[in-house]
């Protein structure tokens, strides 16, 4: 029987019995030097025994030895060699890992065989994906094997979409502790941040653009708002993402689209489901970017429609893509500044509501914010901690495996950490 067939025969037992309890994969990226760095100034309270991977060691050395100004006992961090083109050496990452991180994207291009070996040998696995295609293949390809294994494959462990699920989670748990019964709906406001862009971003977002121009399935799976619900005839109210501008009453701001609903969505959505409809089978949720009050925030919310249209549509137009990766977009292994990822925030709102058991209407208002770069200081966080929560309580998750989500697997352990963190998520009634 080979070392898989006995995997998915025995789920493992969480016990850290394996050499490392997380190796972080392509530590030598962008992001990757930014987990890296996050979970280094982690080592001295949590005694997590660390492992960097990728395919150049010399790069490895290279980051390990920028990691000693941080904690000196970064200088005996191992170093494992593994390509995402490489079946065997992933297989042999697995195989010593409590929990595989990865960094290393576009996910639809890299990630596929990772995902694979992971199931195979029931380590668990977290990343910062923000393709649903990619997802949504996963789940195919491997959601009833994780389940045998005990894999837990979570994906979507940055910006992606931890304030979406963890926000939406966190109001879903107060409503049913305060008034026993779960919100009907939750909107989900991106609100004021500064933040900027890398070249692992970009390149996710060119990846996604030529896969909804040449492949017709790709273009259906992003236009399901149900795409990432276990049980495809399993369907809710919810219709497509906000499109327009728009005037909300409870927020008292203009909207406009936003982004990455089009991830966030089917995130909260799957979360519901893998929680056996916790939210209810009629749960309504929905996300915007607000924009602010009066003529000022209706101005706001129209030019950045309008940007938004326009840089999407110049992405598909190969002259004008061509010219903007030259010399506008920043190339993979760029980012922003040290110190503009340290003037980045995010602030997020959150609009639930429901009926209490005498009919009466209750209105919950979240608030979920963190300290900086949202794409790369705060996702570094996250998924860092999402990491940490898998290897250390790991053990006391109430999830079993599959291909699964931030809230589903980790929801208190993970709002407990990050709260820790100095995240803010905040509940008020009214």
């Amino acid at each position: 029987m080979s070392a898989a067939a006995r995997t998915a025969a025995n789920p493992r037992v969480r016990d850290r019995s394996r050499p490392y309890d997380i190796v972080l994969f392509g530590a030598t990226g962008f992001t990757g030097k930014l987990v890296a760095e996050y979970l280094t100034r982690r080592l001295a309270d949590t005694g997590v025994r660390l492992a960097l991977a990728g395919r150049d060691t010399k790069k490895l050395e290279a980051v390990r030895d920028g990691l000693v100004a941080i904690d000196s006992r970064a200088a005996k961090l191992p170093l494992l060699h593994a390509d995402s083109a490489d079946r065997a050496s992933l297989d042999a990452l697995a195989a010593q890992a409590s929990v595989v991180c990865t960094t290393v994207g576009p996910y639809a291009r890299y990630g596929a065989e990772l995902v694979a070996a992971c199931v195979a040998h029931g380590t668990d696995y977290c990343d910062l994906t923000g393709e649903v295609q990619f997802i949504r293949r996963m789940i195919d390809a491997h959601h009833a094997e994780a389940q045998r294994t005990g894999a837990r494959i979570v994906h979507c462990c940055g910006f992606d979409s931890i304030p979406s699920d963890l926000g939406t989670f966190m109001l879903q748990e107060a409503m049913r502790a305060r008034h026993g019964v779960p919100l009907d709906a939750v909107h989900f406001f991106a609100g004021e941040s500064r933040g900027g862009f890398s070249g692992g971003t970009v390149a996710s977002m060119l990846t996604l653009l030529d896969e909804v121009k040449n492949d017709r399935a790709v273009r259906r799976v992003l236009g399901d708002p149900y795409a990432l619900v276990p049980d495809a005839p399993t369907r809710g109210p919810d219709g497509s993402d906000q499109r327009g501008i728009r005037f909300d009453a409870q927020l008292g701001m203009w909207t406009g689209p936003f982004a990455m609903a089009a991830v966030n969505t089917r995130v909260v959505r799957r979360s519901n489901a893998l929680l056996d409809y916790a939210y209810g089978e009629g749960f309504r949720y929905a996300e915007a970017m607000s924009t602010g009050k009066g003529v000022g925030g209706l101005f706001r919310a129209t030019a950045m429609t309008a940007v938004l249209g326009t840089a999407v549509g110049a992405l598909q137009i190969t002259p004008l893509r061509s010219l903007l990766a030259k010399h506008v977009l920043p190339a993979p292994g760029e980012g922003p500044s040290a110190e503009a990822r340290e003037k980045g925030f995010f602030v997020v709102r959150l609009v639930g509501e429901g009926r209490a058991g005498d009919g009466a209407k209750i209105v919950l208002r979240g608030r979920v914010e963190g300290k900086g770069d949202p794409g790369y200081a705060a996702t570094a966080r996250m998924l860092g901690e999402s990491a940490l929560c898998l290897a250390l309580d790991g053990a006391n998750l109430d999830a079993p495996g599959g291909i699964r989500t931030p809230a589903s697997t980790m929801g208190p352990q993970l709002l407990a950490r990050l709260r820790d963190a100095g995240m803010v998520f905040r509940v008020e009634e009214g």
